[in-house]
């Protein structure tokens, strides 16, 4: 699914216009992506949180060369699934009963 087919279901499910639902869902995307560029986590109860970890400096390898070279410590993102979000992807499976 990519961002109309996002902006497509939102419209249908809220009942809004896909006008509507494009505008609130740019307004979501630049919220999250500017509190985790501030360091700050987004917490989204049931599907996830979002966040900002470090890196730390490493040593690579280029593959064509096989030279080692240091990749510097960097910042990235990371997104970590809530409970509901795991169940819904991969729900779980009854145990087997022991006989």
């Amino acid at each position: 699914m990519n961002k109309s087919e996002l902006v497509e279901v939102a419209a249908k499910e809220a009942g809004i216009t896909k006008a509507a639902a494009e505008k609130a869902l740019s307004a979501i995307l630049g919220a999250v992506v500017d509190a985790v560029a501030k360091g700050d986590s987004v917490t989204l109860v049931g599907f996830g949180t979002f966040k900002s970890a470090k890196r730390a400096a490493r040593t690579g390898k280029n593959p064509k060369t096989g030279a080692a070279l240091k990749i510097p410590e960097t910042v990235v993102p990371k997104f970590s699934p809530g409970s509901g979000f795991k169940a819904a992807v991969a729900p779980k499976k009854p145990a087997a009963k022991k006989k």
